[in-house]
């Protein structure tokens, strides 16, 4: 057991799965990861090449490149760093490249700041990465450890953006219990690649492809994304026989149990959203909490068997579309278009702003009223200050 920071726990995870190829670039707040993995290299802890780079796209570069030379690669980055590293993003899953990345989520773009908001990771859903968003850093640790297992199985050969909330669990420390390196190697197998590039047995690997075959490679991605979902749910619950600890597969349900109305959440957030839960419950309210994990695979056929029985359902996003919703919300109505019941936006906690008890009691209260058909905003903006409120 350590008291540690999730920053921490992805690098004991690195450690712990036995990564050999880190290319690394500084930025805040990932920075405490890569520079905890370098001391275990320099201090025998970890047989790695740790390779400083000059720039979060040269880091994904030579992840690719590690990943394509038959390495167990891993890298960290977070907002402009991953905005730098999007033209490469492309390339890793198109070539079936078992790549995983820790992305500490903060703000981007201009009005820029160093705070927690998902507007980095939101948009590179499309990319072919798959992506998983973390509550403690316990998980934080563990899906390090679950996702080159999820990554390397041979009918997903996929990377995996393992992503935590910037400050909020990057620089907190919690109370973590690490595996031992046996437990890990029992569950973890040492990578076996599926195409590697060897001058003994001469291949291409991303040659520029004409219109005969991108059809064809894109749909074999999309059915791999797809088949993801069977082997997310068999990680977990291979995982929890290990280590005693699961985490639901795609998503989690807390106090679903007889709820009639309920709210997604994704993140730390989810936590608070819990005690609230608890505490409506001791009300006599019936409600209930799905914290998302994946959100690529997106569990959309899951989540509709999970909600079937709700009068409403909230979706929180910490991030926002510019098409009057967020990401989070569009994904979640896209996958139960077929419902009867309304379904509301929550948007909260934009560039680190917290997100307090009061503002989920009032999701929920907005979830209640639109269960009863009270007149309620299809999204609305929780903690404005001011007239905008």
């Amino acid at each position: 057991m350590k008291v540690i920071s999730a920053d921490h726990a992805v690098a004991h995870g690195v450690r712990l799965a036995r990564a050999e190829v880190i290319p690394a670039f500084p930025i805040t707040p990932q920075t405490l990861i890569v520079e905890l993995i370098s001391e275990f290299i320099n201090d025998g802890e970890l047989d790695a090449e740790f390779m400083p780079v000059e720039s979060e796209h040269s880091a994904m570069s030579a992840a690719i490149g590690a990943s394509a030379g038959g390495a167990r690669a891993f890298t960290a980055t977070s907002s402009q760093g991953l905005a730098l590293m999007h033209e490469m993003l492309y390339a890793a899953p198109q070539n079936r490249l078992p790549v995983v990345m820790a992305n500490v989520n903060r703000s981007l773009g201009a009005a820029s700041g160093i705070w927690l908001e998902y507007n980095d990771s939101m948009p590179e859903r499309e990319s072919g990465w798959l992506q998983v968003y973390i509550e403690d850093n316990q998980e934080a640790l563990d899906m390090i450890i679950q996702a080159y297992r999820i990554a390397e199985d041979r009918s997903v050969m996929l990377p995996v953006m393992v992503c935590l909330d910037g400050f909020v669990l990057s620089h907190t420390v919690e109370r973590v219990d690490l595996p031992s390196q046996e437990a890990v190697d029992s569950f973890l197998p040492k990578f076996r690649p599926l195409n590697v590039l060897d001058p003994e047995d001469p291949k291409f690997i991303n040659p520029v492809t004409p219109p005969e075959f991108t059809m064809e490679m894109r749909y074999q991605l999309d059915r791999a994304m797809e088949g993801s979902r069977e082997i997310i749910q068999k990680v977990d619950g291979e995982y929890a026989k290990v280590t005693g600890n699961r985490y639901g597969g795609l998503f989690d349900l807390y106090n679903m149990e007889g709820a009639e109305t309920a709210l997604v959440t994704l993140g730390t957030a989810t936590s608070t959203a819990k005690v609230v839960v608890d505490r409506l419950r001791e009300k006599g309210k019936k409600v209930g909490l799905v914290k998302l994990r994946f959100v690529r695979p997106f569990p959309a056929r899951e989540l509709l068997e999970a909600t079937r029985e709700l009068k409403a359902l909230g979706v929180f996003d910490r991030s926002i579309s510019f098409n009057g919703f967020g990401p989070v919300f569009t994904e979640v109505r896209n996958a139960l278009h077929s419902v009867t019941y309304p379904i509301t936006n929550h948007i909260a906690g934009l560039g680190g702003r917290d997100i307090t008890f009061e503002q989920v009691m009032h999701m929920f209260d907005i979830v209640r009223k639109s269960a009863e058909g009270e007149g309620t905003r299809e999204c609305t903006w929780h903690g404005l200050r001011g007239a905008m409120e």
